[in-house]
């Protein structure tokens, strides 16, 4: 029992549902919270994944607490109806670490996809690194994306026979949508698309950057797009009324800065594809730019995902208004930062995490052999 509730867990989840459904050994019950809704839905709809069970646990402003007590509560009666022989939770969201301990009390072994990520920092980013790190102590078979993430899971104390390096399965996602080139159904977009103009890509949600720094992000923006009137600011602006009400106000008037709503995956992937530079401080961005040779400016103080930054691809630069207005600068008009950058590297995935994660499932299970790791 895959599951899921935010958009990007339903898009690390879709390869290995799909490769679940199309395995003889394995019944797939896709399950999903609803902790994002119209975000996990686009991404449902174009993978095709029709969910057998959902808990719509949706509310505005919600909780995290409400998210965990709701998400628990219901799991805790599908599990006992369906007693499923192993429950797969993806990162280190509210909605994995719930039904990680949901499943931990009914006795059920919990896969955990894209274990061991770590920040060293409890608080940064809130909630995620606790939650990864719960979920590790309740998981029994942890994938893990890249052997930086091995490394961190056996200096907690995790056996090595219980961890399998599978790479990460949103570049399985990103190489099957990327080439697809899906039409934007904004206008807008479609007209930069033709217009051979740069583009900076921006994504920004992180409850720890809520309040004066996101203010701070707001201000940065609008300053970039005075500055550089012939490049095109592109946000997609999160549904979270918190994120909108900071960052919005600064960017009202500017011809250059296009506020959309949130992209359906396949929209994004090219839109990331269309990016000369990308800011944001999504965790999953930083792991899809640099597989297509896309600079990242990560609007944080640390990442649990160092692969990109120790190979030159990311930088982080935090929030403070200054930094981002001029390091966007530099890569716009310093060439071979800029070059150094945009090196085309993967350290990442080969696009093969969905097979290996099945074949890993099936070794726990006692079904199949030890899995080849991927190398990176």
């Amino acid at each position: 029992m895959p599951i899921f509730g935010t958009r990007p867990e339903a898009i690390k989840m879709a390869p290995i549902v799909a490769a679940l459904q199309q395995s003889e050994q394995f019944e797939c019950v896709v399950t999903v919270t609803g902790q994002h809704r119209e975000m996990l839905d686009q991404v449902n709809e174009l993978f095709g994944i029709v969910p057998d069970h959902d808990l719509n646990i949706l509310q505005q402003r919600q909780s995290l607490s409400a998210i965990m007590t709701r998400t628990i509560d219901g799991l805790d009666s599908l599990f006992a109806e369906k007693k499923p022989d192993a429950v797969i939770v993806q990162g280190d969201t509210t909605t994995s670490t719930a039904g990680a301990i949901a499943a931990f009390y009914h006795g059920i072994p919990v896969v955990h996809v894209e274990a061991g990520l770590r920040s060293g920092n409890l608080l940064s980013p809130f909630p995620e690194e606790a939650n990864r790190k719960i979920t590790s102590q309740i998981a029994s078979l942890h994938l893990a994306p890249t052997s930086t993430s091995k490394a961190n899971l056996l200096a907690e104390g995790i056996s090595p026979e219980d961890i399998v390096i599978t790479g990460n399965s949103v570049i399985d996602a990103l190489l099957t949508t990327v080439d697809k080139k899906i039409p934007f159904t904004d206008p807008q977009l479609e007209e930069i698309a033709s217009s051979g103009r740069k583009v900076l890509l921006v994504t920004t949600h992180r409850r720890e950057n809520q309040g004066n720094a996101m203010r701070g992000v707001g201000r940065a923006l609008a300053r970039i797009a005075d500055a550089e009137p012939d490049l095109v600011i592109v946000l997609p602006a999160h549904k979270n009324p918190v994120v909108r009400e900071a960052v919005l106000p600064a960017l009202e008037g500017k011809p250059n800065v296009v506020v959309t709503e949130p992209l359906a995956y396949g929209e994004f992937t090219r839109m990331l594809a269309l990016a000369h530079v990308v800011l944001t401080d999504s965790g999953g961005v930083q792991e899809e730019a640099p597989s297509l040779g896309k600079p990242v400016l990560v609007m944080r103080d640390n990442t649990e995902r160092p692969e990109a930054v120790h190979a030159g691809t990311v930088t982080l630069i935090g929030t403070d208004e200054e930094r981002i207005v001029k390091e966007v600068d530099r890569l716009l008009h310093d060439q071979d930062h800029f070059d150094s950058m945009a090196n085309a590297i993967n350290p990442y995935g080969d696009g093969k995490a969905a097979a290996r994660t099945v074949a890993a499932i099936a070794h726990m299970l006692g079904l199949g052999p030890t899995v080849e790791e991927f190398q990176q």
